[in-house]
């Protein structure tokens, strides 16, 4: 149940031209007319910060929580890592150094703590 019309339409046929949908797509605008908005166009300007490059610490923290968890420090030092980061994504990069600065203070005293304990404790069993 295909049927296939064929239509040919000529200018002569019809008394219109050709482009007869651009034409009426044309007057369609012309009787729409301008946007009768008052307002002025606006625009969006999206200021794009430059990367700051302030150290999380984010793997140093994570090697000491895995293999030097001297009283948790590394542990806690990996929560400040993590909030320091997480406060420079947001953008306030004065909490993202705080945070930052706490963590690099817990990392070294973990890595200290995880150097000397397992020193003192060898050097007090020979």
């Amino acid at each position: 149940m295909n049927h296939t019309v064929q239509t040919s339409f000529t200018p002569a046929s019809t008394h219109r031209p050709p482009n007869c949908q651009i034409l009426k797509e044309e007057h369609e605008v012309a009787a729409l007319g301008t946007p009768h908005n008052p307002a002025p166009p606006t625009s969006t300007v999206i200021h794009i910060r430059s990367e700051a490059s302030m150290p999380g610490h984010v793997v140093w923290s994570l090697f000491n929580t895995l293999f030097m968890n001297s009283c948790c420090l590394g542990f806690i030092a990996f929560a400040y890592s993590v909030k320091s980061r997480d406060r420079k994504m947001v953008g306030d990069l004065t909490a993202a150094q705080a945070y930052a600065s706490t963590a690099k203070c817990l990392n070294i005293w973990a890595l200290i703590l995880g150097i000397i304990t397992p020193t003192l404790i060898l050097q007090a069993y020979r």
